[in-house]
């Protein structure tokens, strides 16, 4: 039995796995899905002090409070650098680490730094003109593949603007995440904006799976998530 730990992406809480997580336990696995602090139900401790350290260490407090070992950790889009962060802190602990659609960052690397200019440009803009010069709202759900009503139903009363610190704040690591295995995940049917991400992971020499949805992988295909998911757990 594995354990699987998966980070939800920008504007979303741990909920987002739900139409996974019940697949996976299926299976056998033990499952846990944070939400990370400031966001969707635990938005009441949202600040301008929220970035990327914080939610680091929401996961690390998960691992070592539970002490959870032989981990699977997903990291969804932005979480990438998450999964990064604590594998490189906890590498004891972590079997195997997944980027679904994610950012593949380096030491000294932040997330602002890894989207493509034309995408960063429209998030640095939208966080100054619209979020207080530290927020990111929400982005429309159509822009990142989501196109059935009842999906977009179900998720837009619970997603809230991310904090912006946490794609200015850069990676510091040890090295000690070179030791953990790595496989990416890339979803192909929308603007991919992740796509040099996953030629990233290829360098690398890591294994990347295509998934034919869009970003929402965890909404859109649960199935078909899970069952690559479950690839790693054996």
């Amino acid at each position: 039995m594995s354990t699987f730990v998966l980070v939800h992406g920008a504007w979303h809480g741990g909920w987002c796995w739900d139409r996974v997580a019940p697949l996976l336990r299926a299976a056998g696995h033990e499952v846990h899905a944070p939400t990370l602090t400031g966001l969707s139900e635990r938005s009441h401790l949202l600040s301008p002090l929220v970035g990327l350290d914080t939610h680091v260490e929401d996961v690390v407090r998960l691992i070592d409070t539970f002490g959870l070992r032989d981990v699977v950790l997903v990291g969804h889009s932005y979480a990438g650098q998450i999964v990064t962060a604590v594998a490189d802190r906890r590498p004891g602990a972590i079997a195997q680490r997944v980027y679904l659609d994610a950012f593949v960052g380096a030491d000294g690397e932040a997330a602002r730094d890894l989207l493509p200019e034309q995408v960063e440009h429209h998030w640095a803009e939208s966080a100054a003109e619209q979020g207080f010069g530290w927020l990111v709202p929400v982005r429309k759900l159509s822009v990142l593949g989501v196109t059935e009503q009842a999906d977009v139903d179900w998720l837009t009363p619970k997603l809230t603007p991310h904090p912006w610190k946490t794609y200015l704040d850069r990676l510091d690591l040890t090295g000690a995440v070179d030791s953990v295995p790595a496989a990416f995940v890339e979803c192909v049917t929308w603007m991919r904006v992740f796509q040099a991400q996953a030629d990233r992971a290829r360098e690398r020499g890591w294994p990347v799976h295509e998934l034919d949805t869009g970003h929402e992988a965890m909404v859109t295909a649960p199935k078909a998530l899970a069952d690559v998911l479950l690839q790693f757990a054996r």
